[in-house]
């Protein structure tokens, strides 16, 4: 039997773990796929920066040893990374309930990466983790 073949087109919509994948809870965690912390270059630590005028955050890649580093460390088995940021929230007066999303996460031209607390929205992943569904229903 003769095939008729037809190639299916591919759109520019990337994996959905190939893209930056940055999340912040009420806690201060900051948690990185690891395809954003690769593309931040793998640093040790990150410079925690804020914009009040913009209500922007902005990790900066830098050494462990350099004074106000913020380290990272392992979060998940898929190698992404998470920053302890409390301070950022304290210091800021910010106040996140939810586990917040950055969608628009962005790497700018000096290399910081950039989330913007104005565009963010609310984790579908951590409303339907299951042990948030299972104290909802107790």
């Amino acid at each position: 039997m003769k095939r008729h073949w037809e190639e299916v087109a591919r759109d520019a919509t990337k994996a959905q773990w190939a893209g930056i994948y940055v999340t912040m809870n009420a806690k201060g965690s900051i948690v990185m796929n690891r395809a954003a912390h690769e593309r931040m270059g793998k640093p040790a630590a990150y410079l925690l920066l804020y914009d009040p005028a913009n209500n922007t955050i902005g990790l900066r890649p830098t050494y462990p040893n350099i004074k106000n580093a913020y380290p990272t460390l392992k979060s998940g088995r898929h190698g992404g990374r998470r920053i302890s940021a409390y301070r950022l929230l304290a210091e800021r007066g910010l106040h996140i309930k939810e586990t917040l999303e950055f969608p628009d996460a962005e790497i700018d031209q000096d290399g910081i990466l950039l989330l913007n607390l104005r565009t963010a929205k609310v984790s579908n992943r951590s409303v339907n983790h299951p042990k948030r569904r299972n104290k909802e229903t107790v």
